[in-house]
């Protein structure tokens, strides 16, 4: 008779892993620069990073402070907004003017009109619209 191994009934771990700090950090450096190419003022950066323009304008500057774990889900939510656009459009800079221009799918709104109701839910909106459209799964 053969001895029966135990089984591991414990369901996989699927959570993923907290973001860095030096992830964050990088993760801004990289919206600093996308922000420039939506053309965005550093008032609405700082709504959509959910920070006083002040602090927005020393993060740019690179003296980054503490990312809060909010901060970081944002960063990665407009990171995500970006990859879905190179993905929707060959052209990048199509993608960069696609945030600014009237989406009948927002109600007649842009995207950045969406994302500056300040809200980490207004940027998930958006990326999951994104999502969706390039057919993420």
């Amino acid at each position: 008779m053969s001895a029966l191994l135990p089984v591991d009934t414990a369901a996989p771990d699927f959570a993923p892993e907290p973001i860095s700090d030096a992830e964050a950090a990088a993760m801004l450096r990289a919206a600093v620069n996308l922000f420039r190419l939506w053309r965005l003022t550093d008032e609405q950066a700082a709504t959509l990073l959910d920070l006083p323009t002040r602090s927005y304008s020393r993060w740019k500057a690179g003296q980054i402070g503490r990312i809060s774990r909010d901060g970081k889900a944002r960063l990665s939510n407009l990171m995500g907004i970006h990859k879905a656009l190179r993905i929707i459009f060959g052209e990048p800079q199509r993608g960069y003017d696609w945030i600014q221009a009237a989406n009948a799918d927002f109600g007649g709104r842009s995207a950045l009109q969406v994302m500056l109701g300040g809200e980490l839910t207004d940027l998930m909106r958006v990326r999951r619209h994104l999502d969706a459209e390039r057919g993420a799964w």
